[in-house]
């Protein structure tokens, strides 16, 4: 969503990336003898981090969801929701302690910025100037080359540690500056993140940016590494998707869009009937192999530009879990954890549980990857003086009549 606005002083726009903090206390599992979750404790986060201090948040709803962040990277480390039997499970894969998410998977649980997703050969053009950015994406043989920018750059938001301020009980913010030349990025670009969870079981994130003092790209997302199952460890080709996209981005082997759009009629790729994640992971298939699995980004058949909309739905069949994804973007990655290898440390978390191969998803709404360079994608620019704003809603809920 894009608002035009008179250009906003370098110093006006970065107000908002200044404020203290509060931590909540962390929630027990009420009523068992051992909890059916690790307790995260907020004094396992708290370390200064390049001068910097790091902490947990906790927000919570009035019906027990709880979902905990630090501002590391500004990620998400649990989410707290009940089964279909009313027992709250931990469904978001994470760490127990800040070393260990620093040692951990690059993405897992962070807010994507300044630009998610892959740019090619980390290069591109703005207005017949060319930027070189920082290339992080690099293959190991016997995978096809690749030298791309992937999220952002070789820290992007990941590794950064955001300012965050309490705003009640149920949300947090995250803000963050791009700098100038940051990365190879043009232009200064404030972000500010809200986190909130509604009484309906809604986890929100909420984001705005705006471009102060040069024309820049930008594209924003959650990267959440989630398991329905409550078994952070066990895999979910079980989990039930559903996608309303009629197309996907063709790629090529180096994992970036080739401009074109493929029908994903009579394909692995056709999720607009409910279907496993697992069902045709191994099939035969350019785009399935290009990624060892699902990495791909579906188009999403928005009505309306820039408005709320339904994005896909998944479900557990153990733990009748379900979860929608509603946001403003026009496209969604489906992430189908093909990069977790169960190797120590940075696939062990929460409770010792080992994270391998497919034992975690991530659906990531966002503009489409290497926008920057196809015209016929929709634009990432943003000019002096315009707000990028956007929101992507987790709904969880339970389908009681459905069992494995």
């Amino acid at each position: 969503m894009r608002k035009a606005t008179a250009i906003f002083s370098l110093c006006a726009a970065s107000a908002l990336l200044f404020a203290p903090h509060l931590v909540l206390g962390a929630t027990k599992a009420a009523g068992s003898a051992q909890p059916a979750f690790v307790e995260l404790k907020a004094a396992n986060f708290q370390k200064e981090v390049d001068g910097k201090k790091v902490d947990l948040y906790t927000i919570k709803n009035k019906k027990g969801m709880v979902v905990k962040i630090t501002n590391y990277g500004a990620r998400v480390e649990q989410i707290l929701v009940p089964d279909r039997n009313g027992k709250l499970g931990d469904i978001a894969q994470g760490y127990e302690t800040i070393d260990q998410v620093m040692g951990g998977q690059g993405s897992m649980g962070a807010f994507i910025g300044r630009y998610a997703n892959r740019i090619a050969n980390g290069a591109f053009k703005l207005d017949g100037v060319e930027y070189k950015l920082a290339i992080n994406d690099l293959s190991t043989p016997p995978a096809p080359p690749r030298q791309n920018t992937l999220h952002g750059g070789k820290k992007g938001s990941r590794f950064i540690v955001f300012d965050a301020k309490q705003l009640s009980e149920s949300a947090v913010q995250m803000t963050i500056l791009f700098k100038d030349g940051e990365e190879g990025f043009p232009g200064d670009l404030p972000v500010k993140v809200v986190y909130s969870v509604t009484d309906n079981n809604e986890f929100v994130i909420s984001y705005d940016a705006v471009a102060t003092n040069k024309k820049t790209v930008a594209n924003f997302t959650g990267h959440t590494f989630f398991n329905l199952s409550g078994n952070l460890g066990s895999s979910i080709e079980d989990h039930i998707l559903t996608v309303p996209a009629d197309k996907v981005l063709e790629v090529s082997p180096a994992l970036v869009p080739n401009g074109n759009f493929r029908d994903v009629t009579g394909t692995p790729m056709d999720f607009r009937k409910p279907k496993a994640l697992g069902k045709d992971i191994k099939a035969d298939y350019d785009l399935l192999k290009a990624g060892n699995g699902y990495d791909n980004h579906f188009v999403l058949s928005m009505k309306q530009p820039d408005t709320l909309a339904f994005n896909a739905r998944i479900m557990d069949p153990k733990s009748g879990r379900v979860m929608e994804v509603w946001s403003t973007e026009p496209g969604i990655q489906v992430y189908s954890g093909n990069f977790l290898e169960g190797k120590a440390p940075r696939d062990v978390g929460k409770g010792s549980t080992v994270y391998p191969f497919r034992s975690g998803f991530c659906l990531e709404p966002s503009r489409f990857p290497d926008s920057p360079n196809h015209s016929g994608f929709p634009t990432t620019e943003i000019n002096p003086g315009e707000w990028y704003s956007g929101k992507i809603v987790y709904k969880f809920s339970t389908d009681k009549a459905m069992k494995k």
